[in-house]
């Protein structure tokens, strides 16, 4: 799709309705402050904050949403929508989501083979550029999945019981791993086997264009003959793990332990057929003659796929080399990049690549997914704030009746201070200081009492706790690298210091 939607960009953007975009923007506002010691961090997301909140609308047929397409499509995809989503949640745009989540799942159908609407307008119709047919139109694979993965996180961090209780999203996330699994031969026994074209209906015609973009078996859009993309996979091991976590939440065990191994399942395929053991590394694409081609990296840590140890070093280190290759590449891969670094321990790489895609001076900044994913980058890596769930089942063995956790972990890498304000999870908003990588202070500005995780990189036994020795809990993280945290209640209204002892 990147290289599709790299070519369009100009077009678009030359037939962008403006004056309506212009009356419209600006009727949702955020409170999410960021401040820091580094004020071209300060100035990114200040950037990144506007231009979101630009591409934000309400009034229009199809509900509130927000620009997650090509600029000027009025539209959003189901591809942006779940990178987007994170960002737009932390900006306050919880509602926002629910809409935009709910549209592509009430549109799944079987007459589509149990796709949904790849990108819908704001006049709630399939974008006409997509879309001719139930039988003619462009979808890529691994969108179902994609989804549903957006809608178990948007649950993690707004706690809305919609996401486990609507029937309209119940309904989308069975006909996905089941009846679309079915449908389009991603089952564990057929997918290495997957034929590129499939549910046509009718003998090959080339003068139409969807017959090649019917089912695009992944995100590579420049190539039509390769029969399986990795980034399938992956986003079929997300989708398997969210719906077995939803199953959980419902209360259905059986069915969760069902999904939670199938997406094991799907782990071992890609860490074991997909790896190179003489050569060290993971091939990305199955070609139509179904021999292994391509290198893989960041799809991979994307979804947290891979085994620790070589294998991750291995993704990790041809992402690096990527980016050393091409520092600035297209958008819409790069604006991954920096949350996957952030996560596997190079801030400083990550944070090289955030104000790449901020400064004036980049093409393309405009587009969409830029500008909230470097918003939800700053939060959930920079400022390491996450919401960690945690299993109905498991609290019950562990007689632990906390549903969800916030953590956080220093990602500043050589900035001094940073500090986030505002940030809505579930029913309160919080902020986040850090003072470098030794101290953070966690202020519960309005909402209910929580559990916040404060955690720090290396080994350290105790920490302070408001200036009194706590000890720690030591956990492994990817690459042989290890964090020690503390959980302590935070009141309404109360602030907590956590700090490594000098």
């Amino acid at each position: 799709m990147w290289i599709r939607m790299t070519i369009s960009f100009l077009a678009a953007v030359l037939l962008a309705p403006a004056g309506r975009a212009q009356a419209a923007a600006g009727k949702a506002e955020s409170k999410l402050v960021l401040q820091s010691s580094d004020t071209r961090l300060v100035e990114g997301f200040n950037w990144a904050k506007r231009q979101a909140m630009a591409y934000v609308f309400d009034g229009d047929p199809v509900g509130p949403w927000y620009e997650a397409a090509l600029p000027g499509r009025e539209a959003f995809c189901m591809r942006d929508t779940a990178h987007q989503a994170t960002g737009a949640h932390v900006l306050g745009l919880a509602r926002y989501n629910a809409n935009m989540l709910r549209r592509f799942a009430e549109n799944v159908s079987e007459s589509k083979d149990w796709c949904s609407y790849w990108e819908i307008d704001r006049y709630n119709r399939p974008a006409p550029v997509d879309y001719k047919s139930d039988t003619e139109f462009w979808y890529n694979l691994p969108a179902n999945f994609d989804i549903l993965d957006a809608c178990y996180r948007m649950y993690v961090w707004t706690g809305d019981r919609t996401y486990i209780t609507d029937p309209v999203f119940l309904n989308f996330y069975d006909r996905t791993v089941y009846d679309y699994v079915e449908r389009w031969g991603l089952s564990l026994d057929r997918v290495m086997k997957h034929q590129r074209r499939m549910n046509l209906g009718e003998a090959f015609d080339p003068r139409k264009r969807f017959q090649t973009a019917r089912g695009i078996p992944g995100y590579d859009e420049g190539d039509p003959n390769y029969a399986l993309g990795i980034d399938l996979l992956d986003a079929q091991y997300a989708g398997y793990l969210a719906y077995g976590r939803i199953q959980e939440l419902r209360g259905n065990r059986e069915a969760a332990q069902t999904f939670l191994k199938k997406a094991a399942a799907v782990r071992e395929l890609v860490n074991s057929a997909w790896w190179d053991e003489k050569g060290q590394f993971f091939y990305s694409h199955l070609g139509p003659d179904y021999k292994f081609q391509g290198r893989g990296g960041l799809d991979l840590l994307y979804r947290d796929i891979v085994d620790d140890g070589p294998k991750a070093k291995s993704a990790l280190g041809e992402l690096l080399a990527a980016i050393k290759k091409a520092p600035s590449s297209a958008v819409e891969g790069q604006s991954h990049q920096a949350e996957v670094l952030y996560r596997y321990g190079v801030p400083d790489v990550a944070y090289t690549q955030m104000m790449d895609l901020t400064g004036a001076h980049r093409a393309r900044r405009e587009y969409p997914e830029v500008s909230y994913t470097v918003i939800g980058a700053m939060v959930t890596g920079l400022m390491g704030t996450t919401v960690d769930p945690v299993s109905p089942f498991q609290a019950a063995a562990e007689g632990d009746f906390v549903d969800r956790i916030v953590r956080t972990l220093p990602g500043l890498g050589t900035i001094a201070w940073a500090e986030l304000r505002s940030l809505p999870i579930r029913a309160n908003e919080v902020a986040v200081r850090h003072e470098g990588g030794r101290k953070s202070v966690f202020t519960n500005q309005t909402g209910p009492a929580l559990i916040w995780q404060a955690a720090f990189d290396g080994t350290h036994e105790t920490v302070l706790v408001d200036g009194q020795p706590t000890k720690a809990r030591i956990d492994k993280r990817p690459l042989g690298r290890v964090t020690s945290s503390v959980r302590v209640p935070v009141g309404a209204g109360g602030t907590v210091t956590v700090e490594i002892p000098k």
